[in-house]
């Protein structure tokens, strides 16, 4: 069990003393002490080493008044659309496009927001190893109650990706290899990241100037699955799963009556989905979840599993008799982004258009938002864009002066590769489109110049070979990898110019290298990385995880996911790498010097 200090807001296991607290209960003379403005409960116990001997009182109170700042300008602004001259945060999603249905009462919904910062979440399951425009629709929704002060949680689903959503399918999903699994979830950790990121920049050009009380967060449920009894699961929330309402779904029917049936894998995703909720609804107060509209049938689900839950938990401290009105949780769909043609997008489809940069170029990104018409123009600036409506109107104003310019398609265009890819990237896709269109025999590089692109690459390390753009996952032969200096590795990954740059760069420590925190289990839950120093070449193979990837970074945002086959597997399939070929030539040289040495010693012998 885990408590919380009320004056530090740090999170310590039940056996451990916080002096904060201990300063608290003797002012109060109470053993346990709750700050209202948190609703937490904090206890006193023995110290244990480790922690701070002297608490920083002043820091402590400091951090009091920034939470009852916060919580007065949240009184405030409540009392402000009480009285109708703000609008709410619910009003803002709806009047946007964003609301697709609500999974529950509108209006306490509503009234809930306006109320109290509750927590959101919208996750995906890493299936490929990016976002794509598809997947943004929820996640815009959350973006927009971040900027406006509301603890937003993106969900990696680690563990539910194994097993696969069958919502919508009449086939099951191709099974992928570990290996592929590993690299699609840390290629999307790091682009969920980066994406935050830009979406905060983006959001303070708009106005929204980033607050204290702003919180966001991006979990993994591998945290909780990988060590989490099943048996744990069904005690919780199996009672309240019945097995009618689950066979009669829609997608169940589907599978069953036109398609290849269904496992019973697939069909436990609805439990799993439900239980991530249940774990952030204990845990981080996530009490409304955000997803596509496609997803209505599990979000009711997941509100009748917390629900009952709470109500008939085996834990008399959890259990209540009735669920309170300011903790029961609520459900919101967003519309899905179709074709023309009603087809949704996404990778299944076929016509799923990426957002990372080495998939979808800024440029194609640019594109496809310029042939969007003029029937959904305006409905993408209100979904895809911070613009606010009154400027869209007069943009959509002017563009309907003069349809043929698409002015509209160009604002739209900009925005979004800007929110995606940063203000410099796509000032300089602009200027390119504009640049190709004025000169039509001009190249048209779908890339940015490098001097553009901000992607805080280390000076030591430019991006210098052929090998180095195409893809941020790469294959690599074994013999490549094991028992060889790291500056080869990173050479043979396309991450530097040459092995002298490498061997630069690893003396600098400006390139890192993915490790598996200590005592985690075979899939880390988290992306840790350690900086490459020039050590043994034995010691590389100790970086390599579950025996077949591993992860190379160099600056901030460069990722290089590197899949290990072996060396007859990696000819087999026609590949190459930088160094490859004289690596090669240089082992058979080797292997036939040991060969004569073999024979000649085999020759003086007899």
């Amino acid at each position: 069990m885990t408590l919380h200090c009320a004056v530090s807001g740090l999170s310590r296991p039940r056996l451990t003393l916080c002096e904060h607290c201990a300063f608290w209960r003797k002012l109060s003379g109470r053993k346990h002490v709750t700050n209202p403005d948190l609703g937490r409960r904090s206890v006193t116990l023995q110290h244990r080493p480790g922690w701070s001997q002297k608490p920083n009182y002043k820091g402590g109170i400091k951090l009091m008044r920034k939470r009852k700042g916060a919580q007065a300008q949240w009184d405030e602004n409540a009392k402000l659309v009480d009285s109708g001259k703000k609008p709410s945060m619910l009003t803002i999603l709806e009047s946007r496009g964003f609301v697709n249905s609500i999974a529950g009462d509108r209006d306490a919904l509503d009234k809930l927001m306006n109320e109290k910062r509750i927590g959101a979440y919208a996750g995906v399951d890493p299936t490929a190893p990016s976002l794509h425009v598809g997947h943004l629709l929820p996640f815009m929704a959350l973006f927009w109650l971040h900027i406006h002060g509301y603890h937003a949680v993106t969900l990696l689903g680690g563990s539910t990706s194994k097993v696969g959503d069958p919502t919508g399918r009449l086939t099951s999903r191709e099974r992928q290899h570990s290996s592929i699994q590993k690299a699609n979830m840390i290629s999307m950790h790091l682009q969920m990241k980066k994406l935050w990121v830009s979406v905060v920049k983006y959001a303070q050009r708009h106005g929204y100037q980033k607050e204290w009380s702003w919180r966001r967060e991006l979990v993994n449920n591998n945290a909780w699955w990988n060590s989490l009894p099943w048996i744990e699961v069904l005690r919780t929330i199996g009672q309240s799963m019945r097995l009618g309402t689950m066979l009669g779904r829609d997608t169940v029917q589907k599978r069953l009556e036109s398609g290849d049936g269904m496992s019973f894998a697939e069909f436990t995703y609805p439990i799993m989905q439900a239980y991530d909720w249940w774990h952030m609804y204990m845990t981080k107060g996530v009490q409304l979840q955000i997803g596509g509209s496609d997803q209505f049938g599990n979000i009711v689900a997941g509100i009748d599993v917390i629900k009952y839950a709470k109500e008939n938990h085996h834990d008399p401290t959890i259990k209540e008799e009735k669920l309170s009105a300011d903790m029961v949780p609520y459900g919101l769909t967003v519309p899905l982004l179709t074709t023309a043609s009603g087809a949704k997008f996404g990778k299944s489809a076929g016509n799923a258009v990426w957002l990372d940069p080495e998939m979808t170029t800024p440029f194609e990104l640019y594109q496809f938002f310029l042939r969007s018409s003029d029937t959904d123009v305006e409905r993408y600036l209100k979904l895809f864009t911070f613009i606010p409506l009154g400027t869209i109107e007069q943009i959509m104003s002017d563009h309907m002066s003069s349809p043929s310019r698409r002015t509209a398609q160009h604002i739209l265009a900009r925005e979004f590769v800007e929110m995606i890819h940063g203000i410099d990237v796509a000032k300089a896709t602009e200027a390119q489109h504009r640049s190709l269109f004025r000169n039509q025999t001009a190249e048209p590089s779908a890339q940015p110049s490098d001097s553009t692109m901000s992607n805080s690459l280390n000076t030591n390390a430019p991006q210098a070979n052929r090998f180095a753009a195409p893809s941020p996952n790469v294959t690599l032969p074994r013999s490549l990898v094991v028992d060889q200096p790291m500056s080869r590795v990173l050479y043979a990954a396309g991450l530097v110019a040459s092995r002298s740059e490498g061997h630069r760069l690893t003396v600098n420590q400006g390139a890192y290298v993915g490790c598996v925190p200590q005592g985690g289990g075979g899939m880390m839950d988290q992306l840790t990385f350690s900086p490459v120093k020039s050590f043994f070449p034995s010691v590389t193979k100790d970086y390599i995880i579950e025996g077949d990837l591993i992860i190379l970074r160099v600056g901030k945002w460069k990722v290089k996911v590197v899949k290990i086959v072996e060396d007859e597997d990696f000819e087999k399939q026609g590949l190459d790498a930088p160094g490859w070929k004289e690596f090669k030539r240089a082992k058979e040289m080797a292997d036939a010097s040991s060969a004569e040495a073999r024979d000649e010693t085999v020759a003086r012998q007899s």
